[in-house]
């Protein structure tokens, strides 16, 4: 493993030396923001603070929690990888499996402020896809949307057109990859074309669950995979729970789904609104198990989220919003011409099942061409699945 973490040559002194030394660090057991801040104000440089001994290691740390075989194996990672792991230059391969370039930190022009204000700010963050979107990452332009593993039929709907619809008005989709309601806020962003971002409770190499594999490549190929755990750590149960505050951190607003009164996405709901951030809650069944969680956000001030278009209209146009080409036909009027036939099928209001019927087509294939009538304006939604024009 030794061979493995070299980092390239850089002077001790300098930003890059520092930084590299910061990513050592990071990578040792027991050492969080707290104990690495200490490290840093004791010796005042980090490669000073590598070369310490255990006794003054002992001095510094004392007060922090870190137990003494916590202490015994930092020892044995500072032994294993020796005195100067920032020393040589590493091979192209050695550099993706430690991430350098691709991992922010603390004072990289791309790192979002929000995240120094977590109470526990990540130490770096290691990504794959598209760099560009750090950009709207760093103000927070993006829409978390969360919920449940195990959604109902309506709350799966609604994540997928949340995503479709926030896609389309120019907002990153931002959830976890999970399975149910972060697979379908991902699954309806990429199939509107948006760009979904998927902050993960696993190394970038790992896939979970195993038949995301397909999904979590297409994430990373139109949007952009986030983890703050380096390649090769052990996954633990907690790093799900811990993703949830980089979730919320990277947003504008947060979108509850659909959530049982123990859920993970109840930890978001939480942190955005003490946060004093937007936060959206999907009605649901009051008998359903699955949406007691979110449904009682309901009852302490959440926003009701009746429809994707809702949402649209009080966040405004995305950071990524298409402009419209010279000559090219938009709005409600070239909307129509293109929709003619599904807005007659659709008379004074059905639901999705008669429209299917009517016109011969799939779910999937009338979900998105609904959703753009109901962007321009044409038509609402109502629930049950039921559309009415305007």
């Amino acid at each position: 493993m030794g061979e493995l973490l070299r980092l390239p040559l850089a002077r001790h002194g300098t930003a890059e030396g520092q930084r590299l030394w910061r990513q050592v660090w990071a990578q040792c057991p027991g050492i969080g923001g707290q104990r690495l801040q200490r490290l840093e104000q004791a010796f005042g440089q980090l490669d000073r603070a590598w070369r310490a001994d255990g006794e003054q290691l002992k001095r510094v740390l004392h007060g922090t929690r870190l137990s003494a075989r916590g202490l015994e194996e930092l020892q044995a990672y500072r032994q294993q990888l020796g005195p100067e792991p920032v020393s040589e230059t590493p091979t192209p391969q050695q550099r993706r499996r430690w991430g350098v370039q691709r991992c922010l930190m603390p004072g990289d022009r791309s790192w979002p402020p929000a995240l120094q204000q977590l109470e526990r700010p990540p130490l770096q963050l290691f990504w794959q896809g598209r760099g560009s979107l750090w950009a709207c990452l760093r103000r927070q332009q993006a829409v978390a949307v969360v919920g449940t593993r195990r959604p109902s039929r309506h709350g799966e709907t609604m994540a997928r057109e949340l995503g479709r619809a926030l896609a389309l008005a120019g907002w990153p989709v931002v959830s976890g990859l999970a399975e149910g309601i972060d697979a379908a806020a991902h699954g309806g962003c990429l199939e509107a074309g948006g760009r979904p971002v998927a902050v993960l409770g696993t190394p970038l190499e790992r896939v979970y669950p195993r038949h995301h594999s397909q999904l979590q490549r297409r994430v990373a190929e139109q949007g952009l995979l986030v983890s703050e755990l380096a390649a090769g750590t052990p996954v633990q149960a907690g790093h799900f729970a811990l993703r949830n505050r980089l979730q919320v951190a990277l947003s504008q607003a947060v979108v509850l789904v659909e959530c049982p009164q123990r859920s993970g996405a109840l930890h978001s709901a939480t942190l955005a609104w003490d946060l004093g951030m937007p936060l959206w809650v999907v009605p649901a069944d009051a008998s359903k198990a699955s949406a007691a969680g979110s449904n009682r956000w309901l009852g302490q001030g959440a926003t009701p989220l009746l429809s994707p278009q809702d949402l649209i209209e009080s966040l405004g146009p995305g950071p990524l919003q298409r402009t419209t080409k010279a000559g090219e036909n938009s709005g409600p009027a070239a909307l129509h011409n293109r929709e003619a036939a599904l807005l007659a099928a659709l008379g004074s209001g059905a639901s999705l099942e008669q429209l299917c019927a009517r016109l011969q087509q799939s779910p999937g294939q009338l979900s998105q061409r609904l959703l753009q009538l109901e962007l321009a304006g044409l038509l609402r939604s109502e629930p049950g699945l039921w559309w009415r024009p305007c």
